[in-house]
């Protein structure tokens, strides 16, 4: 009998426990209303990319998950190609984040990233690429104002002393 009480008084706080859990109103999020989290937000939206040939290279959708401190971007570029790439600020270490995964295989970490001047800009490490190459990465975002973003992708396969295009695309926001 002695046993039944106790297993009794157990479950009601057990139950009790979880009512309160449930009335208590999770913590606001940290990204909410930090304005580091608020720095690429100029990239947020539905876009339409161009090469600098003015040819259509790829689409890109970009949102805010995870109460604001993740931006998704989903690219579908042309003949198929397409991945995402998940940005958050790391207070961590006090750098902007790009991890891109593709449907190629590929992945690129792009963990040293900072805001200055109206632009992001993302930087791999000095690592071995697929190709073999070691080599550093860097995209660098512009605000060009609330319709367009330029992205640009350069690589240094000599530790950052010389720079090579990789990319230079303009994103023109969907009407």
């Amino acid at each position: 009998m002695r046993k039944f009480r106790i297993l009794s008084i157990l479950g009601m706080l057990c139950i009790i426990s979880t009512y309160l859990r449930a009335q208590t109103p999770p913590p606001k999020s940290p990204c909410t209303n930090n304005p580091v989290y608020r720095q690429f937000d100029f990239w947020i939206g539905d876009w339409e990319a161009f090469g600098v040939n003015g040819k259509k290279q790829g689409d890109s959708h970009i949102e805010r998950l995870l109460d604001s401190c993740v931006i998704l971007e989903n690219w579908t570029g042309a003949g198929g190609y397409s991945g995402k790439s998940y940005n958050t600020f790391n207070s961590g270490t006090q750098k902007w984040q790009q991890y891109w995964v593709d449907n190629a295989g590929g992945v690129t970490e792009y963990f040293n990233g900072h805001f200055e001047d109206n632009k992001m800009i993302m930087e791999t490490f000095n690592v071995k690429q697929q190709d073999g190459k070691v080599k550093i990465m860097r995209m660098t975002f512009f605000n060009l104002g609330p319709d367009k973003v330029r992205q640009f992708g350069q690589s240094s396969a000599d530790n950052g002393q010389t720079w090579t295009t990789d990319f230079d695309l303009e994103y023109r926001r969907k009407k």
